[in-house]
């Protein structure tokens, strides 16, 4: 009898331990019990490996932006222009609004458009050259010396002769020889000269110093625009010397003039001799009694 339990016990606990190794192969409810250091880290090379798991999506970092965002634009750097000259310009009419031809009419000048009484100032540091503060300009005439009337002529440290035409009337203290810095009053805007029938302006002229008789150099041998266009908006170290020196160099000092020559021959009028006694001499047309003054 005992020895029949002793063989019953033997074959339960034979089962159990056959049970307990087929568990090891298997694990618990058919999963394997290998363990995971045991996987191969590289991709799959056949069936029956068993796939890497998917990469997970990442998550944008701080301070920088998602994937497909445009990242944050940086305020502009304000560059400054390059200096092209050692000279410093200032547009030469100063706390007005003005209008400018920007191309050749007739003279290499132009008409600056401005209100009566605006400041025409020196465009850059030099030297006062000719002042004239009488309006001798005739229409009867029209002499070409006289057709600025009242006008200012500066030399430029730059070696530039800048002349403002059509003045009302010349600063206090401007005559030949004083030295002004740029943006110094020179003069006031008017319509003096042969603009007397026009609106109120500057004729505005860039040449080069020559002696006073040769009027026609003083008019304007170099097209300002450009320059009036950097001074005003673009670069103020834009300098026309090298223009100006390069077209006197070519055409000499004393070109001869060749456009709006010659002055109008007056119509003699027919005098008695009691008449040409009581003619009146020539005055200026607003009485001022200004001179014309030059340096010699």
């Amino acid at each position: 009898m005992q020895s029949g339990h002793i063989a019953r016990w033997a074959a339960v606990m034979g089962a159990v331990l056959l049970t307990g190794a087929c568990s090891q192969a298997t694990g618990l409810a058919g999963v394997g019990a290998t363990l995971r250091s045991a996987v191969p880290s590289g991709p799959a090379t056949g069936a029956g490996t068993a796939a890497s798991p998917a990469d997970p999506t990442p998550t944008p970092t701080a301070g920088k932006p998602a994937v497909g965002e445009p990242p944050e634009g940086d305020d502009p750097v304000k560059v400054p222009p390059p200096k092209l000259s050692k000279y410093t310009y200032t547009f030469p009419v100063k706390g007005c609004e003005v209008t400018y031809a920007r191309k050749l009419l007739v003279l290499p000048k132009t008409t600056i458009w401005a209100q009566a009484g605006c400041a025409f100032v020196a465009p850059v540091d030099g030297v006062v050259d000719e002042v004239n503060t009488r309006n001798r300009w005739r229409p009867s005439t029209d002499a070409g010396a006289d057709r600025e009337g009242r006008f200012v002529t500066i030399i430029g440290d730059d070696g530039v002769r800048y002349l403002g035409g059509h003045l009302d009337t010349v600063a206090d203290g401007i005559r030949p020889g004083v030295r002004v810095k740029a943006g110094r009053l020179l003069g006031r805007v008017g319509r003096s000269g042969n603009a007397r029938d026009t609106a109120t302006n500057l004729y505005f002229a860039i040449s080069w110093k020559t002696g006073s008789t040769f009027w026609w150099v003083r008019r304007g041998m170099v097209k300002p625009w450009d320059y009036l266009d950097a001074w005003r908006t673009g670069n103020r170290t834009l300098s026309p010397r090298e223009e100006t020196l390069k077209l006197r160099a070519k055409l000499g000092e004393t070109p001869r003039c060749t456009v709006l020559c010659a002055s109008k021959q007056p119509k003699k009028p027919k005098t008695t001799p009691q008449a040409a006694r009581s003619e009146p001499p020539s005055v200026d047309d607003d009485g001022d009694g200004g001179v014309v003054s030059v340096t010699p």
